[in-house]
């Protein structure tokens, strides 16, 4: 039997990526919000490192420039370990949405970051968005122009390189501007079909044993390394879920998560693997020299503005069962604080936890136990959405008090926009993706169809004419609308706000907004039962209108029981910049 020096070398490449950074996420999860969610790359590297280490493997890591930024300990800790750092670009860009002097930049870009935070050479490159097509490979011209030694962008699929079948195997490209390497994902036909099973989604979704005779197969009919890749995700079964991405994503991204680790364990036991430098006879241990910028003084844009000239303003989030959210709030609201103090408003959070059965509350006690600017409170009974906002409005000690969805949803910075149009005289203002200006990204169509269909009817009833009146996110005038009878404490409750404030004559503000769909935790809303109280609503609010009926005013709180909870503490999340 040979020994582990004697086996045939092959390539093997990690993709440095955590759990929201990934193509199968990327019309929900654009890079801009990257820093809302918790990272688990520290974690997720760290599983990497442990299991190549136990196989005595060394693997190519590419990385994005962004990323080398914001981790350069994780970074230099993987070249130091003996592992090779490529680029996977400066930030997350399809090749297809760039010219050739873009690429340029966004190349150059990456490696300045990656070699400083890695203080080595960097000599690969690999697409950070899908792979190359035929039509992409004019970009290994521009690649061998930047010094790039090699690439592995292409990724053979069904019949993309029919014509070409010697790109489906390392080999040396001639260029205008010099040789480059390519290193294609090995593939496999079947069924007449190229099929990149080297790694990644494929190695999930194949059946265990069909990975490992494919890598035999190659060794027998190839000369050429089989070059084999995974994502640092793909060993983190424990990540956060996404679950309205739709099933044929979710499945992509989470079947056999668990199964990943030992799949991987299992072809780096059977096979030898090395990093893509080491292979082609490079060096990548030289250390290079960068120069590092000299930083600028950071400045706290916030502290411009003197405190006492921030006009205060509330925000009252519900908080219903929502756990799997805190972190991913924490990290938003951070960017919203430091927001608002540049525009000139001192915020004021007014957290309700509505009850919740998980462990919302003691994660939100632990996030925020140090932030001044927070005040919990709690529901002894769940009231529902509607009835947090009252909760929060009758607590607020602001005349302009905003409320939001912990899931963010709506951007919050929306907001700043928002409220300047709370102009004397008008009591509400209020988001409307509907509105021609608005947007709606990734919700269902069926749940637009019963919003957009109850605003319609709505409109014929209130004296205020919109095109969404279901909106949570808004800005109110807090001596318009605190004393409002409002009955239902649920999803109804929202409109119903809406609808007394209306029928009291007061004036209503449309602001065209963008509603993404829901990521993380799951929706409170009963879809039957809101759509049965809608009709009755709209039935009691038409009756109401006929008759003239006054709206009934109530000094009452708005709640059966509530407890305020002093906080005590800043976010312990992390996040990428």
């Amino acid at each position: 039997m040979p020994t582990p020096d004697d086996r045939r070398r092959h390539i093997l490449t990690v993709n440095l990526e955590d759990y929201f950074q990934v193509g199968a996420f990327q019309r929900f999860v654009q890079p801009d919000q990257w820093q809302r969610y918790e990272s688990r790359l520290i974690d997720q590297t760290n599983r990497t490192l442990y299991l190549l280490d136990e196989f005595q493997a060394k693997a190519t890591f590419f990385v994005l420039g962004r990323v080398a930024e914001a981790w350069p300990e994780l970074i230099r800790t993987i070249a130091e370990r003996g592992h090779e750092i490529a680029s996977r670009g400066y930030a997350w860009r399809d090749i297809r949405n760039l010219t050739p002097e873009e690429f340029r930049d966004d190349l150059a870009r990456a490696r300045a970051a990656i070699e400083r935070a890695s203080g080595r050479r960097v000599l690969g490159y690999r697409t950070a968005e899908g792979w190359f097509h035929p039509s992409d490979l004019w970009a290994l011209d521009v690649l061998a122009e930047q010094g790039y030694a090699y690439d592995s962008s292409i990724g053979p699929m069904m019949r993309s390189y029919s014509a070409e079948p010697w790109r489906k195997f390392v080999h040396r490209e001639q260029t205008a501007h010099g040789a480059i390497t390519e290193l294609p994902i090995s593939s496999a036909r079947i069924f007449g079909m190229d099929v990149p099973v080297g790694g990644g989604n494929w190695m999930r979704q194949f059946p265990r044993f069909l990975i490992r005779r494919t890598v035999r197969n190659w060794e027998a009919k190839h000369d050429t390394p089989f070059v084999m890749y995974f994502h640092t995700w793909e060993l983190d079964p424990d990540q956060p879920r996404f679950e309205a991405t739709g099933w044929l994503t979710r499945l992509r991204h989470y079947r056999n998560l668990d199964q990943m680790k030992d799949r991987v364990a299992e072809c780096l036991a059977h096979f030898r693997f090395d990093t893509a430098a080491h292979y082609l006879g490079l060096s990548a241990d030289q250390a290079v020299t960068v120069s590092t910028p000299t930083p600028m003084p950071v400045i706290d844009l916030g502290t411009l503005v003197e405190t006492r000239l921030r006009s205060p303003v509330s925000i009252v989030i519900p908080l219903y069962n929502e756990e799997p959210v805190i972190p991913f709030l924490a990290n938003t609201l951070t960017e919203v604080r430091r927001a608002f103090r540049v525009q000139g408003y001192e915020p004021k959070f007014l957290l309700v936890d509505d009850a919740s059965k998980d462990r919302t509350l003691a994660a939100v006690e632990k996030t925020f136990r140090s932030w001044n600017e927070v005040k919990v409170l709690r529901h002894e009974a769940n009231r529902g959405v509607a009835g947090a906002i009252m909760t929060g409005l009758q607590a607020a000690e602001t005349e302009i008090v905003c409320s939001m969805d912990a899931d963010c949803t709506y951007d919050p910075h929306e907001l700043l926009k928002m409220i300047p149009e709370l102009k004397p005289g008008i009591g509400m203002v209020t988001a409307s993706p509907y509105h021609p200006d608005g947007e709606v990204r990734n919700v269902p169509g069926w749940r637009l169809v019963l919003s957009k269909g109850a605003s319609a009817l709505y409109r014929r009833i209130f004296r205020n004419k919109l095109h969404t009146y279901t909106s949570c996110f808004r800005v109110y005038r807090r001596s318009q609308v605190k004393d409002l009878p409002v009955r239902y404490g649920n999803f109804l409750g929202v409109v119903e706000l809406l609808g007394r404030l209306d029928l009291r004559g007061g004036t209503i503000v449309e602001h065209p907004a963008t509603l993404n769909v829901r990521l993380l935790g799951r929706s409170k809303m009963k879809t039957l039962r809101t759509i049965v109280g809608h009709l009755r609503l709209m039935a009691r609010f038409a009756w109401m209108r006929l008759t003239r009926r006054p709206v009934e005013s109530t000094a009452k709180p708005n709640v059966l029981a509530l407890r305020e909870r002093i906080p005590a503490a800043e976010p312990t999340t992390t996040a990428i910049p």
